[in-house]
């Protein structure tokens, strides 16, 4: 399997998958360019699978339909995302080339997110990153926590594939939450070294993930204990450590 993250904008992932024969599987290409670039004279896109709306996502739709118009384009079923050939939703299952992508509902960044998992695996937009998870745009921390457990409950060799490079911003705000957590201080030493040689820090297991995410870890005690002191309160199940958390990222200056 031959899997590529195609760098775009500041800190955007395009991922592009391909299969023996060079064709390919293009994921979020907010622009085309690098997409172009990468499949060359290449064979066209198997299909293009969009997760939200937002234009650093489907910004080069236009273009890359210019270049290759009969190519397939799942997306959610909301019209802002005006050149998608085929609406998808929950539980769908995806035959797209030699692959099968299983479609998941996960609100919260928008009311219309979706991921797509198959082949070890997930593409997840910006609902789920590493050592983080996107802010609230359209949904409830109700929405984005369960659409989070959705995805933590994926087997744990699935490997995370992101949108964006977030990755060492997000673990500066995981080791004040999480200081004492001894699988959060060696990702943290991984993404240095990955970042430092040009490497991206994506894609990551999920079980890494489980471990060292304090999104995904709204059960341990001792992300328990950050969130209610730095809130002041105490919080009566995940969802409020969920938002609460949530609501510290958001004013977390680094």
């Amino acid at each position: 399997m031959n899997l590529h993250a195609l760098a775009a904008f500041d800190d955007n992932y395009i991922w592009l998958l391909r299969d023996a024969s060079g064709r390919a599987l293009v994921v979020d290409p907010g622009d085309a360019t690098p997409v172009l670039a990468a499949i060359g004279d290449g064979p066209a896109p198997h299909a293009i699978v969009i997760t939200h709306h937002h234009s650093d996502h489907i910004g080069g739709l236009p273009a890359l339909l210019a270049r290759w118009p009969d190519t397939p384009v799942f997306a959610p079923d909301d019209a802002r995302i005006v050149h998608a050939t085929q609406r998808v939703s929950e539980g769908q299952v995806l035959a797209i080339g030699p692959w099968q992508f299983r479609v998941l509902a996960v609100p919260g960044h928008t009311r219309s997110h979706l991921a797509y998992v198959g082949e070890d695996l997930l593409f997840c937009g910006d609902t789920l990153f590493s050592l983080g998870c996107g802010r609230l745009f359209e949904g409830t921390p109700a929405q984005m926590h369960a659409s989070l457990s959705k995805l933590a409950a994926l087997p744990g060799d699935t490997r995370v594939c992101c949108a964006h490079e977030y990755t060492l911003a997000n673990a500066a705000f995981a080791l004040v939450v999480d200081a004492d957590n001894p699988a959060l201080q060696q990702r943290v030493k991984e993404i240095h070294v990955l970042r430092s040689s040009g490497h991206p820090s994506l894609p990551v297991r999920l079980d890494t993930e489980r471990a060292c995410n304090p999104f995904l870890r709204c059960h341990a005690a001792g992300v328990r204990a950050a969130v209610q002191q730095h809130a002041g309160m105490a919080l009566p199940d995940e969802t409020a450590v969920f938002a609460a958390l949530r609501a510290w990222k958001d004013g977390f200056a680094g």
